[in-house]
């Protein structure tokens, strides 16, 4: 009997996780704790995976320039590709305009049910540090802290730091540092696949919890809202980054997308980049991409890459405005361009930062920020999307820049 591949039993697991949140509702939250070890699986590894992968990069690059190099190509990789998504964003929302027609009653309960939520988000963008102060905490003070806390730029940067040191270091003395990491890297990975035997269970887990939760009702409430921004995301997912991957990496989309579904299947489960991060680097390794470029790429991405997101906010920003029957002129909607671009790198590591981000946009153009309680009943599932396109965003990053090194080597 033919063996069945595990892509195959998560995105079974993805079915009857949706079935079983269907059939018992709220009942089915029963099983939260299923998909809630299996995630603490996955994320008790990012810390460490990221700290070593970092390391080991850095240090077989070799050379300094070249690691300076590829930061450069990779923020403005992400920086352009952010500014397309919110563009499509923007465009796809003013041709349907999904904010017209939304009855007053059902306005009126969308406020009423979520307005708390919203009143948390507002107060936690009034509490976000400046964009100096995330700057200087990107180094932090005590470096055992920055790995408890799983503070992601500060370990990073530490990833970097030690990577160059041992570059510094002569071979013969950095040599037995670097085996061990080596094999610390081998039991990590190892803990990522023993974790990965479990992720249909803990898939199945997670959709029927959120299924149970909020049913599909308010998804239909909101509908036309819900249809444009999955639709900008298979739009700018299946467009942008198939040029990108086939253009500048010079891969088959196809085979790309086939190579990396198991890690959408966990970003869309998960609604979390760095769930999903271990298996993204096991991903892009079937098709050529080494450490030595994802294991700076793909943890940067999912830190500081929200192409799925910046998408939203510009879809979500035309949608309260609408309500609200605000005009967004062409300036306006320069300023949502450029500040949900700015936001998307500047939450790196804030919770909740689909609202916070968000709320920054609307109070840049004058949209009361009231009107993102009208959004929040189906961010849950649109989370789960827009996750799966941050993911899928970092990876053809990674391929673009293999080859773009692979390249200037030939030449």
């Amino acid at each position: 009997m033919k063996k069945i591949k595990l892509h195959t039993k998560i995105f079974i697991g993805l079915i009857l996780g949706v079935i079983v949140g269907l059939i018992f509702g709220e009942k089915a939250t029963i099983i939260e704790p299923v998909g809630t070890i299996f995630l603490r699986l996955i994320t008790m590894i990012v810390v460490p995976l990221v700290l070593v992968s970092l390391m080991l990069g850095t240090a077989s690059l070799g050379d300094i320039r070249k690691l300076g190099r590829i930061g450069i190509k990779t923020i403005v990789y992400f920086t352009i590709t952010t500014m397309i998504a919110i563009s499509i964003g923007l465009v796809l929302a003013n041709i349907v305009n999904p904010g017209y027609g939304l009855n007053e009653d059902v306005q009126t309960e969308l406020y009423k049910n979520y307005e708390s939520k919203v009143q948390v988000g507002i107060q936690n963008m009034e509490e976000k540090p400046s964009l100096k102060d995330i700057l200087i905490n990107i180094v932090p003070t005590n470096p055992i802290k920055a790995l408890i806390e799983g503070n992601m730029l500060q370990v990073i940067f530490l990833g970097l730091l030690f990577g160059l040191i041992l570059t510094l270091i002569k071979r013969e003395k950095s040599e037995l540092l670097i085996k061990v990491l080596e094999g610390v890297n081998d039991t990590i990975i190892q803990v990522v696949h023993i974790a990965m035997k479990l992720a249909p269970y803990g898939v199945l887990a997670l959709i029927a919890t959120v299924i149970g939760q909020y049913g599909v009702g308010i998804l239909i409430t909101l509908l036309k809202y819900s249809l444009v921004v999955v639709g900008g995301l298979a739009l700018y997912t299946f467009t942008i980054n198939s040029l990108t991957v086939g253009f500048l990496g010079r891969i088959n989309p196809m085979h790309f997308y086939k190579a990396v579904k198991e890690a959408m299947i966990i970003a869309f489960s998960t609604s979390s980049s760095n769930a999903a991060l271990p298996v993204s680097l096991e991903c892009v390794e079937h098709i050529g991409v080494s450490r030595e470029y994802s294991s700076f790429v793909i943890p940067l991405g999912a830190t500081i890459n929200m192409d799925g997101t910046a998408l939203y906010q510009g879809i979500a920003a035309v949608f309260i405005a609408q309500i609200y029957g605000i005009p967004l002129g062409l300036i306006d909607q320069i300023t949502i361009v450029l500040m949900a671009t700015l936001a998307s790198v500047g939450a790196a590591g804030v919770p909740a930062a689909g609202i916070i981000t968000l709320a920054m946009v609307l109070r840049q153009i004058g949209i009361p920020l009231e009107g993102i309680a009208l959004i929040l009943g189906v961010d849950r599932f649109l989370d789960m999307c827009r996750t799966t396109t941050n993911i899928i965003g970092d990876m053809a990053c990674s391929v673009v820049i293999k080859e773009s090194e692979e390249k200037r080597k030939r030449t």
